[in-house]
């Protein structure tokens, strides 16, 4: 008995050694943010903010690593094939509770495949035309694409991303017949409206928000259930009477599941430090951002219920991608 005793002794001993010196180690070489969208969007903004304080904190370069396919599920099922052991990141947006019930072959399971970090941020979606198209207002721009809602396209950031879904939503609340044009990702869809290749967008906020603030673009209501503080002036989905409207863009960050628990807190606690920092704080709100930094639990919670919700949309609307 004694000797079973001891045999655990140093059995548990060597495991918490093992557990202190693999933080104590980390990093020890680059780490690889992966973004599973073109850069530009929501998740590529935060992912460069955090990467560029990591890499100051630890010494150690931070790549983002641009995956942009299949709305994301290229990236994330790369991320989740991922060597777990602290030097693959994911960045990921609403998209991740989306894809699992949207997509029939998903790549990723949206519980088993990552352990939460953090909810970095949010971020409203908008509706915006170019400034050449007729339209001040979302009940204008319901007008006209009743009279003839197949000359008009509406660009988003792609399939399944909550800029997607509002679209839709709106499509079927409002019977309209207009055709959705998905992207690769929020920066090549606020390319698109701000060439006026489409006339109309649903995107995330913090990209096409230098286009809105330059006239180049016209921002007619944003579909979470306060305004914007970047942007005041502009009424609320419900506010321009088309209730039950409300979503938001999140910015969220995952690591593979498997990654050593001591290396997963180490990486908790640094981007929780770096997401209070006045600094950082001061850039993600003035890109469109709320500041939600979520601690890992809040996280998981919020995974949970968002897979639930859009999962029942996305049913309810007929949705599916091979």
């Amino acid at each position: 008995m004694a000797r079973n005793f001891r045999f655990l002794f140093v059995l548990c001993s060597a495991i918490v050694s093992s557990a202190f010196a693999a933080e104590a180690t980390y990093p020890s070489r680059p780490i690889r943010i992966i973004v599973p969208f073109a850069p530009g969007g929501s998740t590529d903004i935060v992912a460069r903010l955090v990467g560029q304080k990591l890499t100051e904190a630890w010494g150690q370069q931070v790549i983002v690593d641009n995956r942009a396919g299949a709305g994301g599920n290229l990236g994330m099922g790369l991320g989740a094939r991922a060597t777990p052991d602290g030097y693959t990141i994911m960045s990921v947006s609403s998209s991740y509770m989306v894809n699992p019930t949207l997509y029939s072959k998903a790549t990723y399971d949206p519980f088993k495949s990552f352990i939460p970090i953090t909810n970095a941020a949010a971020a409203p979606n908008v509706f915006t035309a170019h400034q050449t198209l007729p339209v001040k207002s979302m009940q204008e721009l319901i007008v006209l694409l009743k009279k003839d809602g197949k000359k008009f396209n509406i660009g988003t950031p792609g399939v399944g991303t909550t800029p997607d879904l509002s679209a839709e939503l709106l499509k079927m609340t409002m019977k309209l017949d207009i055709v959705r044009v998905p992207y690769g990702g929020a920066g090549p869809a606020v390319a698109a409206i701000a060439g006026n290749q489409v006339p109309i967008a649903c995107t995330i906020l913090p990209p096409i928000l230098p286009h809105v603030q330059s006239g180049r673009v016209r921002a007619l209501a944003v579909t979470t259930a306060k305004r914007s503080a970047a942007l005041p002036d502009v009424p609320t989905m419900a506010e321009a009477g088309i209730p039950g409207q409300e979503a938001d863009t999140m910015a969220g960050l995952l690591v593979p599941a498997g990654t050593p628990r001591p290396v997963v807190e180490k990486i908790t606690r640094e981007v929780q430090r770096i997401l209070a920092l006045p600094d950082v704080r001061e850039r993600i709100v003035g890109l469109g951002f709320d500041m939600v930094a979520s601690t890992p639990d809040q996280f998981a919670a919020q995974i949970r219920e968002e897979v639930a919700k859009w999962g029942k949309v996305i049913r309810s609307a007929g949705m599916k991608v091979d």
